[in-house]
């Protein structure tokens, strides 16, 4: 159990444990962009008692938290529930698949991954991205070290394919990874924690919030749909709860594997990371630096950074005169089969959430 005293006195407590089966739950959930249904079912299960839970035709989660006043301002908080994926394209002659990305995986990642792929009827069952061994590569091939990949399920000819294995035009694929943690050294290993680890943040910090009656705000939250695809689905949860102000939860990628070390921004164990910039937002400078001092205030870790890639959520909700700020968890080789992230920053980037919303009145927000 971590503690952590609040922004209004209050003691705020994590049950590692509680994090670990969370963050679990949420990675192995198969919900690639567009079918988030099983991310949904991990938010609703956890929820339950607390918080209502919607969905609209998008499969964004919709939280309402049972202390909603409906006479407050509101505070949003957001992270996304969909990961990198893939859908069936075709069905060749000869029982092996054609795809396309949902999102955008790393370069070379997909040769030779394990995989699922949802049948028509419903059932996951398991595949691999074939690529042509190197026996049968042309020299061209060999030296650009390329190769076109397939999507196979053991099937022998189309027919046998859809009769026998289910397998039909855009049913979607994830990767086969299954979650593991080391309880010694606090590291989890999983698939989709861009933006899972975001969401087990979001979700603790949301609990927390809805304990604290005296709060100026409701404060509510989106699991929201297709942020890989183009954060599409962010824009109708802020239609629908219409918040004054926002703030963002991503599984954001770790640094600290390739960047020289005066180039690190974003570290595994050093706390959520706030962007000043990325593709899609500039951040609200006032925002920021509250955040920023919040968190030092209460003696709790972040980075921050300036990224010349990537987008999130905060995109389109700073864009609908929202002030958003983003807090991301550091999380190593996100895009790819698996990945690596500390519960530490888990937890840290829910307290700092929970500081931060904490201490809004509206003079402050009103200020961004």
């Amino acid at each position: 159990m971590s503690r952590l005293m609040g922004g209004i006195g209050e003691t705020m407590e994590f049950d590692r444990n509680e994090t670990v089966d969370l963050l679990g739950s949420l990675s192995n959930a198969k919900s690639p962009s567009g079918f988030e249904d099983e991310t949904v079912w991990v938010v609703r299960e956890f929820c339950e008692g607390w918080a209502d839970v919607q969905t609209n035709s998008l499969m964004d989660a919709l939280i309402t938290p049972n202390n909603f006043t409906g006479e407050k301002p509101v505070v949003m908080l957001d992270a996304h529930g969909d990961e990198v994926g893939g859908m069936v394209r075709s069905i060749r002659s000869n029982g092996t698949m054609s795809f396309v990305e949902l999102g955008r995986f790393s370069p070379h990642v997909l040769a030779g991954q394990d995989v699922l792929v949802r049948g028509t009827d419903g059932v996951w069952r398991h595949g691999v991205v074939g690529i042509k061994p190197p026996h049968f590569m042309s020299k061209a091939e060999a030296a650009a070290g390329d190769s076109p990949m397939i999507l196979d399920v053991g099937a022998s000819s189309k027919e046998e394919a859809i009769e026998k294995f289910h397998m039909g035009m855009g049913e979607p694929m994830v990767p086969a990874t299954k979650f593991q943690y080391d309880n010694e050294t606090g590291v989890a290993f999983g698939k989709g924690f861009d933006c899972r680890a975001g969401v087990a943040a979001e979700l603790l910090a949301l609990r927390e919030l809805s304990r604290r009656a005296d709060l100026p705000f409701d404060v509510v939250a989106s699991v929201s749909a297709m942020e890989e695809v183009g954060e599409r689905g962010v824009a109708a949860a802020v239609r629908h709860f219409n918040p004054q102000i926002a703030f963002m939860f991503e599984g954001c990628p770790a640094d600290d594997t390739f960047q020289a070390p005066d180039d690190i921004q974003t570290a595994l164990r050093h706390g959520p990371m706030f962007r000043y910039f990325d593709v899609c937002m500039i951040t609200n400078p006032r925002y920021q630096r509250f955040v920023l001092k919040c968190a030092e205030d209460a003696g709790l870790t972040c980075q921050t950074s300036v990224r010349e890639g990537g987008g999130t959520d905060g995109g389109p909700t700073h864009m609908m005169d929202v002030p958003s700020v983003v807090a991301g968890v550091p999380c190593r080789y996100v895009h790819a089969g698996t990945a690596i992230c500390a519960l530490d920053d888990v937890e840290e980037t829910a307290r700092v959430a929970v500081e931060v919303v904490s201490r809004f009145t509206q003079e402050i927000v009103q200020g961004f």
